[in-house]
């Protein structure tokens, strides 16, 4: 198995390059010389291997290529694809959990985030609400956003018990 899958040509994944063209976009040129504008970078897994799998997606939406892991890219080319990702992937933490009002299948939150008071409506789904592990939990509302609880134990007491009651 080859460690770049593309529908343009296999490449070593330390020859490809990124760099922003001048609307600020992302171009990626491949060994081949062949350039892309517009490109997006995305994660096959963002929730169980963040660092693994990352696809490279032309201006239409469709697949250039795939890596393995981000670490398979140049020094430069890996800082800028990181960067990407965390523009596409904002992901804010809760630090405590105000208060949860469930009303039908949906749920009216008021926390304090790592970005300051949110208040934020989440559909009551195993989709929107997940936990991952014994004390780990992310949310994603209503807009797309999400937020995580790293270790709901190491939360206060009453944010914890709310959260448990989910």
């Amino acid at each position: 198995m080859t460690d770049l899958t593309t529908r343009a040509v296999a490449t070593d994944p330390k020859s490809i390059r990124l760099s922003r063209a001048s609307d600020g976009g992302l171009l990626l040129t491949l060994s081949d010389g062949r350039s892309f504008a517009g490109v997006q970078i995305v994660r096959a897994a963002p929730l169980s291997q963040p660092d693994r799998y990352i696809c490279f997606l032309d201006s239409a939406g469709q697949e250039i290529l795939m890596i393995r892991d981000l670490s398979d890219l140049a020094l430069e080319d890996r800082l800028l694809a990181e960067e990407e990702l965390r523009m596409r992937y904002v992901t804010s933490v809760i630090r405590r959990v105000i208060s949860v009002r469930r009303e039908g299948g949906i749920l009216y939150w008021e926390t304090e985030t790592d970005r300051g008071f949110r208040e934020l409506v989440v559909q009551s789904s195993d989709e929107n609400i997940r936990w991952l592990g014994e004390r780990r939990l992310l949310l994603i509302d209503v807009d797309g956003n999400r937020l995580t609880v790293p270790d709901v134990g190491a939360l206060d007491p009453v944010s914890a018990r709310i959260l448990r009651t989910i």
